[in-house]
């Protein structure tokens, strides 16, 4: 894994590993898991059949598909496996997209997901569905309970040394941007008030609506749909290549979250910026980063070769 070099000396934001997770981030996590449905409760009883318009639609879908993509292409791809390079302009906008997805700051996210890499499915692994959850349908139940949502308030973020993020934690760009954290936090809730404020020429409903629509709405779907990679991917779908745990790829899951769920695609390969390896396994992710390089905004694009690809199929077919 290729590692960023910053002069002067690390200063982390916090310190090595923690027996549990910090307090603000849980209960950041927390509001992430229970404000989203109670917003769903609310569009059904106040909103259903009374007020949705197109604005709420186009902001839900603009916000899903930017936010969405800064975890995909930013936090994933580029900070977490370093499969591209790119300027430092486009490194804070990645890193600004991926942390209005509300699924944590850069530092936490990348060192949960370095670690994941580094034990799946096994002892220490944050998420996965398989260790330690028991045996039988109880025991599988746990696990994809534990995977979707219960490492939030369990695993998650106990990881925050230099361990699995050194390169980060040298960074001085991604540390001031860590800091900003309730920034974008803000912005990802409030700019879907302000459209829908004026849009509705100062109607404090209409942005209210615009904000359940695009901002509470929108983080729960799209962080659902992510953490699903974490369970669905790990217990359904093929396994085209032979790789230590039990990842898979689930072809439904793909387009919501921008190729992630050729999920046994990435971890026999994890330093690849391309996940969708044949051209039927569609990767909106990697068709942006494509489209990046030949325009210049990326370099140092990392893809498996077809003969490595071959060899790990062969592994998988023994």
């Amino acid at each position: 894994m290729s590692t960023v070099e910053t002069p002067g000396p690390r200063k982390p934001l916090v310190g090595t590993v923690r027996d549990k997770p910090l307090t603000s981030a849980r209960i950041i996590t927390l509001t992430a898991i229970i404000v989203p449905p109670l917003a769903l409760l609310s569009v059904t009883g106040l909103l259903w059949g009374v007020a949705v318009g197109p604005v709420d639609l186009i902001m839900f879908a603009i916000m899903y598909v930017l936010c969405g993509l800064g975890i995909t292409i930013g936090f994933h791809r580029l900070f977490s496996h370093r499969a591209f390079k790119t300027t430092p302009f486009m490194t804070a906008v990645w890193a600004i997209l991926g942390s209005m997805a509300l699924q944590g700051p850069v530092t936490q996210w990348v060192t949960d997901h370095r670690k994941h890499h580094a034990l799946s499915d096994k002892e220490g692994d944050p998420h996965s569905p398989h260790h330690g959850h028991g045996p039988g349908w109880m025991g599988v139940l746990k696990g994809l309970w534990h995977a979707q949502v219960g490492w939030l308030l369990t695993t998650k973020g106990l990881e925050r040394g230099e361990r699995y993020g050194k390169d980060l934690y040298a960074d001085p760009l991604i540390r001031r941007l860590d800091r900003l954290y309730m920034l974008w936090l803000a912005l990802s809730l409030g700019i879907p008030f302000v459209v829908g404020w004026a849009w509705g020429g100062g109607s404090l409903w209409l942005g209210f609506q615009c904000f359940v629509w695009a901002g509470l709405l929108r983080v729960f779907v799209f962080d659902h749909l992510t953490w699903s990679v974490n369970s669905i991917c790990h217990m359904f779908g093929r396994r085209d290549f032979a790789t230590d745990d039990e990842s898979r790829n689930f072809w439904p899951l793909a387009i919501p979250v921008f190729g992630e769920a050729w999920h046994n695609n990435h971890h026999a390969f994890p330093g690849s910026a391309r996940h969708g390896l044949h051209w039927k396994q569609v990767d909106l992710s990697w068709a942006l980063i494509y489209g990046m390089e030949k325009v210049g905004l990326v370099w140092d694009v990392k893809v498996p070769t077809q003969e490595r690809q071959d060899i790990r199929k062969a592994k998988a077919a023994t």
